[in-house]
């Protein structure tokens, strides 16, 4: 007879934010600054009262007593493909999760077995998954986040297998499926993905939230968090314990673990990309969101590059650099950018000339804007269009 133990949840979601935030502002935050800070309540009656009831006896008789009457409602969903026939398994799969994220399968893939299921809780606007699936190539490409309205931040923690993912454009940052256990995605960034054989639990977070949490939150798109220090290792058990309880605990101490996780991976995906944790992350994270701001303020100015952008904002140049790196340097951010917005303007102005939207971004010449266009998105500014064209006459049948 198993008894659930949401308590302990509770304490480790203290604790593991304690732990970060002592990491970034030293050992003067106490738990209970920490706990006010995150905003979790002390335990209701009701998660003591399912802390000390069998799991296996069902709801204790005096639950709808305690029950919050303006908490958001946990809405919970299972899906599996495995009464589909073989053969529409993975295309099964596919339906399911294609309103976020295409599966790109292969011929051979369709005709083989294929094992999925997903539980899916939601509590307001935040979204909480425990997926099992076969190994699968997964893409969000530039076409189809030019015509959807998906621009959440996702955090996936890998409790089995792992992933390679291929994310941002350039595809400058590549995770080790050996060894990735949790990596952060920006919907509103390309990503192309091929997972192995997994269990991977997902939150789904609005992107004003992440916005709050992390300085110049876009950067954080595409990375990975491994399993190598006691901290993560926290936080992974914490993510698995929070999945283990969704199911039983009130949706009101669902919302409030829920954001507390939050500000765990926020914390500690912002430190790995040295935007939070002390006042030279502060400052980086400052100068980082100014010329972020000023570079897309300024794409359609022709003469936009490095050298214009440290005269004008006259920051040092190492400083700069080091912050882009990871991008590629300061000048493929640059172009990177410009072609993203290439990319929007092709697909909302669909009778506007390629070369006009070209120039019009500081490309110095069609040919130039086609090749590097190609490059990053492996097609041409053509096909973008007409991949964009069949996405919305598809989605409106």
């Amino acid at each position: 007879m198993s008894v659930l133990n949401f308590p302990a949840l509770h304490e480790s979601t203290a604790q593991s934010a304690l732990q970060l935030k002592r990491q970034h502002y030293g050992d003067a935050m106490n738990n209970e600054n920490i706990t006010s800070a995150l905003q979790v309540p002390p335990l209701s009656e009701t998660t003591r009262h399912y802390a000390a009831y069998p799991a296996s006896t069902g709801t204790p008789p005096v639950l709808a007593n305690y029950r919050t009457v303006h908490a958001p409602a946990i809405v919970h969903s299972h899906f599996t493909v495995e009464r589909e026939p073989q053969q529409r398994q993975l295309l099964a799969w596919r339906d399911r999760v294609g309103h976020i994220i295409d599966v790109l399968p292969s011929l051979h893939q369709i005709e083989k077995p294929f094992h999925a299921s997903i539980d899916r809780y939601s509590v307001g606007k935040l979204a909480f998954t425990d997926c099992r699936s076969d190994a699968l190539l997964l893409e969000r490409s530039v076409a189809r986040i030019s015509t959807d309205s998906i621009r959440d931040y996702v955090f996936q923690v890998f409790m089995e297998g792992g992933v390679e993912s291929d994310a941002g454009t350039y595809a400058q940052r590549r995770s080790s499926p050996s060894v990735a256990r949790m990596i952060a995605l920006d919907m509103n960034q390309p990503v192309r993905m091929q997972r192995h054989a997994c269990r991977v639990l997902t939150l789904s977070v609005p992107r004003s939230l992440v916005e709050m949490n992390v300085p110049d939150a876009e950067a954080i798109h595409g990375r990975v968090i491994h399993d190598i220090t006691p901290l993560t290792r926290l936080l992974v058990e914490h993510i698995a314990s929070l999945n283990q309880n969704l199911g039983v605990i009130s949706a009101s101490e669902a919302d409030s673990a829920l954001h507390a996780s939050i500000h765990l991976l926020a914390a500690a995906f912002g430190k790995q990309a040295g935007l939070t944790g002390n006042a030279r992350a502060a400052a980086r994270a400052a100068i980082s969101g100014q010329v972020r701001r000023y570079i897309q303020a300024n794409l359609h100015q022709a003469e936009l590059s490095p050298e214009s952008l440290l005269n004008t904002l006259q920051l040092p140049r190492g400083t700069l650099y080091r912050l882009f790196a990871h991008e590629g340097g300061l000048g493929a951010y640059i172009r990177n950018r410009r072609l993203r917005a290439a990319a929007d303007e092709l697909v909302r102005y669909p009778d506007l000339a390629v070369m006009d939207i070209a120039y019009g971004l500081g490309f110095k010449s069609a040919s130039d804007f086609t090749r590097a266009f190609r490059r990053a998105y492996d097609m041409a500014p053509q096909d973008l269009r007409a991949q964009a064209f069949e996405l919305r006459r598809t989605r409106s049948k």
